[in-house]
Order: structure tokens, then sequence, then C-alpha cells
């Protein structure tokens, strides 16, 4: 069972068991409009915590976003604000159910914490077909969300789910080794840092050291107290896993995405800035996706503001109203490439392209040499 309650015009489903076929029940917070009829879903799978509110978590990029963009709190009690994935108060009015899991072993879901793993993408299937055969649903269901909660889009796009309609790849890399672990084959500790700061801090079983979510007064990490070493022993070795495998063998391919198998229609939104994580994979996936219906999307500025702006929010609305909800023919007719252009002073200018890389392009190559120059000419 779980609570239900209608609060800010909304239903909400607090902590709803999903079991996954290996009998694991996870927990997820359902946010939907408060009527018997159903509705597309907009889901995420991640491991940052639903009961984690944004201003708690990351106080210092939440009042930089609130100050710089203030149509990102208008319109919104912000109560339900989390890191990286939608404000459900600004998704429901329009007709979505957005749905929040706990990926296995962070927040209120328990289990073995082993990021991007097969175990995951499954955990990830399973909670989509979840949530594609529910009442309040009408079968399609949306991928939406930033970084985490994209990178993981393209991998579970490749097991094609039955119920995946669209996705939204907000600054989401994609290739394992190439996109996050090695850059140009070099060892990159960003994970193994993130791990510590971001996952650890909210792993099940951390009880009362967790915290608790101001909505319900639920513990966010768990009602179960586990010591350091029962924790230790409930997540992988993130770090000194990456380091054991220098080169693109099975543990990257296993983490990676197929690209001849992913054909949802998507719209892969990158940024210009976050070098060795953002960019990359999203220009990467337009590209080599097998879907026939795709698009792109660059803009600059924190990689986590444009996805709560106007902008952004509006740009992802158009997208799932048409796949999701079968409205808005004229998504289609947009060229397939919309670019924010950075000029100097973060000034950005809007341009379309048909393609990327874009066809008209002069390809230059340049030579290294010894005294460290970069030439077109070769010696």
């Amino acid at each position: 069972m779980f609570a239900s309650d209608v609060r800010d015009g909304m239903r909400i489903d607090w902590d709803v068991a999903i079991e996954m076929d290996d009998g694991l029940v996870l927990r997820a917070d359902v946010y939907r409009p408060d009527d018997d009829r159903p509705h597309p879903v907009l889901l995420t799978y991640g491991p940052y915590a639903k009961g984690l509110p944004f201003q708690v978590g990351y106080p210092s990029a939440w009042n930089r976003m609130a100050e710089k963009h203030p149509d990102v709190t208008a319109g919104s009690t912000n109560k339900y604000q989390n890191w990286e994935v939608v404000d459900p108060e600004k998704w429901v009015p329009h007709g979505y159910a957005c749905v929040r899991v706990d990926s296995r072993g962070t927040g209120r879901s328990p289990g073995h914490v082993d990021h991007f793993s097969p175990r995951e993408t499954k955990d990830f299937y399973d909670c989509i077909e979840w949530a594609g055969v529910q009442s309040w649903s009408n079968g399609k269901v949306g991928l939406n969300g930033i970084s985490y909660y994209g990178i993981n889009q393209w991998h579970v796009a490749s097991l094609q789910p039955p119920h995946l309609a669209a996705m939204c790849i907000w600054e989401g890399a994609a290739d394992w080794y190439r996109d996050m672990t090695h850059h140009g084959g070099i060892l990159c500790t960003f994970w193994d840092n993130w791990y510590d700061m971001q996952v650890k801090t909210v792993q099940y079983g951390l009880g009362e050291r967790g915290g608790r979510n101001p909505n319900t007064g639920q513990l966010i990490c768990g009602d179960d107290e586990l010591s350091e070493d029962e924790l230790a022993a409930n997540r992988c070795d993130f770090g000194n896993d990456i380091l054991a495998h220098p080169l693109d063998d099975d543990y990257h391919k296993d983490r990676s995405p197929q690209w001849d198998k992913v054909i949802v229609p998507l719209f892969t939104a990158a940024n210009w800035g976050g070098q060795g994580l953002h960019p990359r994979g999203n220009f990467e996936g337009f590209i080599r996706a097998a879907s026939t219906e795709k698009w792109l999307e660059a803009h600059g500025i924190e990689h986590w503001t444009h996805f709560y702006t106007d902008y952004g929010r509006e740009q992802q609305l158009r997208f799932f109203d048409h796949f999701l909800k079968g409205e808005g023919d004229g998504w289609r007719d947009q060229p397939p490439v919309f670019l924010q252009v950075r000029h100097p002073g973060e000034v950005f200018e809007s341009r379309s392209e048909t393609d990327w890389p874009i066809p008209r392009t002069v390809w230059t190559e340049y030579y290294l040499h010894p005294d460290l120059s970069l030439s077109t000419a070769p010696h």
C-alpha cells in the first residue's frame, strides 16, 4: 500500500512499489491529474533520491538559477522540485503523469548500487513497462531528464521497451568509455568524486542520517539504518571498477548504447560547455541512433538551467505533446537541428540547420609540431 493525497492541484501517490523481475521492490512517487482519465507518462529512474528537494540538496545551483532565471520558479510552489528532473507542477496541468523512481540501492529503493550496469538498465525497462499499464496511463511513456537521467535513456532505449514512445535526452552522455570514463583514452576521475558527493550521501540504508522529505516526513534514504560496512557492501566500488578497465572492453560496452537498436523518436539537447561529459554524447546520439525521427538542440550556460527555463521546457512540451498525445503536427515541420550559437559575453544567436555535422562544413586538417604549434602545413 502507499499514501495518496491531493496537493497543489495534483494527485500524488507517494512511495509506490514497483517489483522488478528478480523480486526486488523499487519505490516511486507519481504526480498526476486528479481525475479518472488516462494520461501520458514522463518517467525518470536515477540515484539522486526522489525525497531530496533541489533547494536542499543543491542550494547553490538552485539559488543561482532562481536568481538569474525567474521564469523557472514562476507558476510553481517549487516544493516538488528535484535535481535534474521535471517540476510536476508545470507538467501535470498539461495532462501528464510524472513518475520518479529511486534507482536500485538509492533513496527509498533497497538493493546493490551498480551504475549504468545491465541490471540497472533492466530495472529501468521494467519501470517503463509498469508505468505503461497503470490505470492512469494512456500506454505511452516518455523519458525526460538531465545528465544521469539522460545517459540511461540511451541504454534503456537499446532494449526497446514496448511502451516507450519518445525520449528527451537533456545533456546525457552515451559512450561509457569515450564520453565518460576515458577522454581520449585518459582516465577521468569525475565519477569517483561524484560517487562520494552525490550517491553515497543518499544511499538506501542511511536512515535518520539521510534526512527527511519535507513534503511527507518520510526518511529520504529508507527506514533501515545500516552500518557503514553494510552500506559499503551494498554498492559497487565505482572508482576502482573504472580504474580496473583502462581499455574499451565488455565492462564499457555493457554500459553503452547499441545504436542500431535505438529506434524511438528522440529529442537530444546538448550543451556547448561541460566538456568531457555533456556535449559529445548528445551530438553522437543524433548522428548514430537508428531513429528516423530525431531532433538536435544545442545551448549554453550552466548544464541544468535551460531544462527548467521556459525556453527549454516549452520545447520539451511541444515534443512530448506530439509523440505522447498526438497533438501539434508542427513539431515535425521544424528543422532537425536548432542551435544557440555562442558569442562573447554569453550572448547566444538562434540558428537552424538541416543536419549535423552541418553539411556546408569545410574540414581543415591541422598538424601538431614539435614546438607545440598548430599549422595546416604538415612540416
